[in-house]
Parts: C-alpha cells; sequence; structure tokens
C-alpha cells in the first residue's frame, strides 16, 4: 500500500468516525489491519498512526479493541524495520573479513534490551544506567529521568522499552503545555506520584502496553489518574464530609449577603465545611430562611 492509498483511507476513516455508525469505522478498521503495512516514513507523512492511536479511547469497546491491535502491529513492523537496518549497517561496518582463527567469541549482548532481572521495586535511571540526556534542555532530561523511574517501577520491561516510552511520555507532556512552563513541572511530578503509588499499578501497566496513548495520559486530571480504588475512597470521604457538614446545628450564622435563587429574599443561613482536600476552597451550605431553598457552592 502506498502513500496515496494509505492517506486515502485514513482519511475515509476519519470521515466515518464522526458521520459513519460504529459497524462502517470497524469494517475501515478491519480493512487497515489486513492490507496496511506502512513504514515509518508512511506513518509519519499520512499521520495514519496517530488517527489510529486516538480510536484506543473510543467509547465503543469493539472500535477501541481493532485500533489497538493495528497500533501494536505497525509498532513491531517499524522496531523490525529498524532492528534490520542495524544488522545491515553492523554487517556492512564490519566488512568482508573474516575473524581470526582464535578469536574470542562475541561478548554476551547487553541486558539493556532484555527483560529486567533486578530489583523491581528499586528501579531507578541511576541504578539502571540510562542515559536521559535526550534533550538540549536540562529540565527536560530531569523530567525523562523522573518518568523513567515512575514507569519503572514494579516492572520487569527492558530499560530500552522503558526508557522509549519515558522519552515518548515527556515529549506529549511538553506539547500539551506548550513549553517549560509551572504546569509541565507540575503535571511532571503528578504523572510520577500518580505511576509510584503501589495501589495504581495498572496506570504504568496501561502506558507500558499502549493502552493509554501518551498523548492521553498527559492530559488526565488528578481524580482520572487515580486508581478506582483510591476514587472509590474519595468519593466515599466526601459523602462522608457533606453528612457531616449538613447535620442540623442549633444556631446557624445568618448573612444578608447572600441572596437565594428561588425566592430572591436576603435572608438566609449558612454553615461551612471542608468537604474536599485540604487545599480545596471550602464548600457552604445555604438555606433560605423564608421558602426553605438549599443550595451549596464552593
Amino acid at each position: 500500500m502506498d502513500d496515496r492509498e494509505l492517506a486515502a483511507r485514513i482519511k475515509a476513516l476519519s470521515k466515518a468516525v464522526t458521520s459513519e455508525p460504529p459497524a462502517t469505522v470497524i469494517k475501515l478498521l478491519e480493512e487497515l489491519k489486513r492490507d496496511a503495512k506502512p513504514t515509518e516514513e508512511q506513518l509519519r507523512s499520512t499521520k495514519a498512526g496517530v488517527t489510529v492511536g486516538k480510536l484506543r479511547a473510543n467509547p465503543n469497546k469493539d472500535i477501541a479493541r481493532i485500533a489497538s491491535e493495528i497500533v501494536n502491529k505497525w509498532r513491531k513492523l517499524v522496531e523490525a524495520a529498524k532492528e534490520a537496518k542495524k544488522k545491515s549497517q553492523a554487517a556492512a561496518a564490519s566488512g568482508a573479513s573474516s575473524p581470526a582463527p582464535n578469536a574470542s567469541p562475541a561478548p554476551a549482548s547487553s541486558a539493556y534490551n532484555k527483560p529486567y532481572t533486578g530489583d523491581v521495586e528499586k528501579r531507578h535511571f541511576k541504578t539502571d544506567k540510562v542515559d536521559i540526556n535526550r534533550t538540549s534542555s536540562q529540565t527536560r532530561n530531569n523530567t525523562i529521568g523522573v518518568l523513567y523511574n515512575g514507569l519503572a517501577y514494579r516492572r520487569t520491561e527492558s530499560i530500552e522499552e522503558v526508557v522509549k516510552r519515558a522519552v515518548e511520555v515527556e515529549n506529549a507532556l511538553f506539547k500539551a503545555c506548550k513549553g517549560e512552563n509551572q504546569e509541565y513541572r507540575s503535571k511532571g511530578r503528578t504523572l510520577f506520584t500518580s505511576l509510584k503509588r503501589k495501589d495504581n499499578a495498572a496506570l504504568g501497566r496501561r502506558v507500558m502496553s499502549g493502552e493509554l496513548p501518551v498523548e492521553r495520559l498527559v492530559v488526565l486530571s488528578d481524580k482520572e489518574l487515580a486508581s478506582e480504588e483510591q476514587r472509590a475512597r474519595d468519593e466515599e470521604l466526601e459523602k462522608e464530609n457533606m453528612k457531616k457538614a449538613q447535620v442540623p446545628m442549633a444556631e446557624k450564622s445568618i448573612s444578608d449577603a447572600l441572596k437565594c435563587g428561588k425566592c430572591g429574599q436576603r435572608k438566609v443561613s449558612y454553615s461551612q465545611a471542608q468537604t474536599r482536600s485540604a487545599d480545596e476552597p471550602m464548600t457552604t451550605f445555604c438555606e433560605c430562611t423564608v421558602c426553605g431553598n438549599r443550595w451549596k457552592f464552593s
């Protein structure tokens, strides 16, 4: 499949996603999976990888599944092509000369691209001897190191796989935040903390497998990054705080600065409580003493 045909199919797929039923999208994806064997250059020029990659987060499970299968297939094709190119270049560099009769056997391949066998609890870019200097910015390089530490925690993927994904996440983060600003630094720390949580191992697994695209990862909110268990605990805590805040009080403060949205009167009683985390503003619970209307705001 040449560039023109691949570009035409991706264009048709993009249009179908917004205007056609899921069955049509699934059919187009199945055809891509069967027929397309793009090179890295084709994926870049046609943006096929980006288009199909976004569909991994599609609410339709069949569309998301096939899109993930296509992305994994294309990734393996690109990696295989790169490996073949490396071997070809190495063979060309060694020349046609044969090794000496008493030459020592080739050294064992580096553990860099083999499954990690050390202590997964203590994985760190320094102990793994990872070169994090992948950009001209020290801030960005440090972020790559931090993300590597988070992604490698309790994982057995090879050093090569983890550092590759860390670079991809940092690049997506840099683009999403539009530079090395406070948002970039804060989000980098948040991602590291979320990846290092022992009760959130699924996050690192989804990122490393490609199930959760890096472009999606870097724009998730703190709540979305949390594990299901953590979200359930937070929701339960919020409900408990709400109940405590709404317990009838012998005496409430009355304010004429607050206006009832139902009857328009300024005879409103109110109380305040911390229903969310400590760094969030308090929630104010209001009740109109005239019509009984209740509301809250932060």
